[in-house]
């Protein structure tokens, strides 16, 4: 039979074809001679099967595998003479041979898309910058002081930052609702741990005093009987702790692991872990911008193969992750198809990069490799240790190879596009994702 390709759509392709059935024949002949060395039956010695018996039970298994391989060989001559990109599987599908002594099938799948690097030398980007300082230091250490916070009692009136004890009764036309009654109930005021309104209702109170108040509920609230309703609250203040932060001294530089006690010591460990966390979170910053630029700069259709096995992938990482927690996730329904637009999206972002990476032969090298390695152990007791966990697996180093491609995708988008230096906060900065 011979080969025709169709074309149903820009990506998608249709190949007719067929294989001789006698090889496919002869194929499962030697398939059953194969396995009658080895088979065991009932009443038969290994090896000593007869071979109407083997065929009777064995002859469609192997049927099966020999046209299966069969079609495969046939459909990778043919991808390879017509130099096709294939992405995903093919599906298969039997056709109705025209010529004697054939097994016609069609073999239906997509390939690759050619892309054409866009023209970056018209784009501007903004990289933000941000040079650590004393102020930045400073700041960093406050909040490793509130992380090592105490607290004691205190004859005063709640504000923000003190720990209260409280006992309170929520009722929706006088009647109780589920989680609207507590006693002894503990929170730090303005840790956002209940809702702005009603921690706002806490602050001036004094221990001992009890208030009533009414709160209506944010429309998207979680519980959804009470979603933009309005209630009643009765509050009683039972304590007010007072936050002690730790001195900055020996025993708190010792406390963050600077054995002499000596806080200029703990100053400077601060500052080189402070920059190492700046560069990270700003290079992150904008590499999410060069590669929202190139998503930005190039258009071409992507293969619904592979952004179905990419939503697939993100379902089971997303199952993963609530098991880590301790959840149990054998009856949570987690639906590839709703991660399809972020699957889309990766998956042009890959074969974006892919593209440049080919094209401009921005590959890892070696030492890349090896400096992305040494920088991420810095940050831990024995770097030494660190480097050879890394080398020792393979897996491992695929990860890091990939950041550093992705990473000399971002460098080349750079040097093509004008940048342009904006400084940015120190606390917006930190407290971006």
């Amino acid at each position: 039979m011979a080969q025709s390709t169709s074309t149903t759509h820009s990506l998608e392709r249709t190949i007719n074809m067929s294989v001789v059935a006698a090889d496919v024949e002869k194929d499962v002949a030697a398939r059953l001679v194969k396995m009658a060395r080895t088979i065991k039956m009932p009443g038969f010695r290994p090896g000593k099967v007869p071979m109407k018996l083997v065929q009777q039970q064995f002859a469609a298994q192997a049927r099966s595998e020999a046209f299966t391989e069969a079609v495969q060989m046939q459909f990778g001559n043919v991808v390879r003479e017509q130099k096709l990109r294939v992405a995903g599987n093919p599906k298969i599908e039997p056709l109705e041979s025209s010529e004697p002594g054939q097994v016609a099938f069609s073999a239906t799948f997509q390939i690759y898309p050619d892309i054409e690097l866009a023209d970056l030398s018209d784009a501007t980007l903004e990289q933000a910058v941000l040079p650590v300082g004393d102020v930045e230091v400073e700041k960093t250490i406050e909040v490793l002081r509130k992380q090592r916070v105490t607290y004691s009692a205190a004859d005063k009136t709640a504000a923000k930052e003190d720990r209260l004890t409280i006992d309170f009764r929520g009722t929706q036309e006088g009647v109780p609702f589920d989680g609207g009654v507590a006693e002894d109930f503990p929170l730090v005021l303005g840790a956002g741990s209940l809702l702005p309104e009603f921690e706002a209702n806490l602050e001036g109170m004094a221990r001992g005093e009890s208030k009533s108040f009414p709160l209506t509920f944010p429309d998207d609230y979680q519980a959804k009987d009470l979603a933009g309703k309005t209630v009643q609250f009765e509050v009683t203040l039972k304590a007010v702790e007072a936050p002690q932060l730790p001195a900055i001294d020996e025993e708190f530089a010792k406390s963050l692991g600077v054995p002499s006690g000596d806080v200029s010591l703990l100053k400077a460990d601060v500052r080189t872990n402070l920059e190492r966390e700046v560069k990270k979170r700003l290079h992150a910053r904008v590499k999410n911008d060069v590669m929202n630029l190139l998503l930005e700069k190039h258009t071409f259709d992507v293969p619904t193969s592979l952004c179905e096995q990419e939503s697939h992938r993100l379902a089971e990482e997303a199952l993963s992750n609530l098991a880590s927690r301790g959840m149990n996730v054998k009856d949570i329904p987690v639906e590839p198809t709703w991660f399809l637009a972020q699957a889309e999206r990766r998956v042009r972002l890959g074969l974006l990069v892919a593209e440049a990476v080919k094209k401009h032969e921005l590959y890892a090298k070696p030492e890349q490799i090896r400096a992305v390695v040494e920088e991420q152990a810095q940050s831990y007791e024995d770097p030494a240790d660190v480097v050879r966990w890394y080398y020792s697996d393979t897996q491992r180093l695929a990860q890091v190879e990939a950041m550093v491609v992705e990473d000399n995708v971002v460098d080349w988008v750079l040097a093509k596009v004008k940048v342009t230096p904006k400084t940015v906060e120190f606390d917006e900065l930190m407290a971006s994702n």
